[in-house]
């Protein structure tokens, strides 16, 4: 694998914008928001965006962290070569000192600003996706998006732990969502982008495991993750507004899937698996949404 390029100039604001992977995180803040928002109790409108602001800081700091140490891989992947580091544009060491400084801060400041069930919850999310799932996972396991995949899914728990101080079954329900969410996600981007992986050496399930394989757990974790989708009605901390949303659109989930285990390797499997990672990228928010609604509706007195 081969290095990072040489500085080729001074870095931009963007470029330290752009370590933050505000694409990326800007799902998952939002689902920490939703889990903030339904979680039982009240909390202060300005403390509560001052929860959000640090929740958005300590993910941005693991995706620097996580740029800081996979620049190497990010150099010969096409999807990531014109991040800030393989560019050029921001050194490593200036990578891992924000990410270190912005990690830092985030969590104490939610600590002091909510508690430090919430702010030790941070720290821990931010840890598990540098550490566990980028310098040990990611290249030893094609399982690493199924246990890396954690972190990702702690936020909504986050939020939760902001307002209530505390981590509760509910809480873990929205965590369980995003966690079954994710494999499926990424193995269908890993089908269509397997050449990548491969060129840089990362054993994702489908250059590991096969095709095939990876079709059926793609399907079996979208089985999952449509049944998960409906505990929140089913425990009754939303309506049955929010588990027809969720039935509607896990059963989307599931038919892209199905369409993806039957289609044929070569080009038809890649768009299948295209379709579905795009879908993907929208359920969540969607199914998000439709909680924050419910959960609005039902404070309304509507339901």
């Amino acid at each position: 694998m081969k290095d990072a390029p040489a500085m080729t100039g001074e870095a931009r604001v963007g470029d330290y914008l752009a370590l933050l992977k505000p694409r990326v995180m800007s799902l998952v803040v939002f689902c920490a928001l939703v889990g903030m928002l339904v979680a039982p109790g009240d909390i202060n409108p300005i403390i509560g965006l001052i929860a959000i602001v640090c929740i958005a800081i300590g993910g941005g700091a693991s995706g620097a962290l996580n740029m800081w140490y996979d620049a190497d891989i990010d150099a010969v992947m096409s999807r990531t070569v014109n991040r800030p580091i393989p560019a050029g544009r921001v050194t490593k060491g200036e990578a891992l000192a924000f990410g270190l400084i912005l990690s830092a801060f985030s969590v104490a400041l939610l600590g002091l600003a909510t508690n430090w069930v919430a702010g030790a919850f941070l720290a821990f999310t931010i840890f598990f996706y540098a550490v566990v799932y980028t310098i040990w996972l990611k290249r030893s396991t094609p399982q690493n998006i199924v246990i890396g995949g954690a972190a990702g899914a702690f936020p909504p728990m986050v939020g939760w732990a902001a307002v209530t101080g505390d981590i509760t079954l509910d809480s873990f329900v929205l965590f369980l969502i995003i966690f079954l969410w994710t494999p499926p996600h990424f193995w269908a981007l890993a089908l269509y982008k397997q050449g990548d992986y491969g060129a840089a050496g990362i054993p994702m399930m489908p250059n590991v495991a096969g095709v095939p394989s990876t079709k059926r757990q793609i399907f079996v974790y979208s089985v999952l993750l449509a049944l998960s989708s409906l505990l929140p009605a089913i425990l009754g901390f939303s309506s049955l507004m929010y588990g027809a949303v969720a039935a509607v659109t896990g059963f989307g989930f599931v038919f892209l899937a199905l369409r993806l285990l039957r289609a044929p390797d070569g080009v038809d499997m890649r768009k299948a698996a295209r379709k579905l990672f795009t879908y993907s990228l929208s359920y969540l928010f969607v199914l998000f949404l439709a909680l924050l609604a419910d959960h609005v509706v039902i404070s309304l007195g509507v339901l």
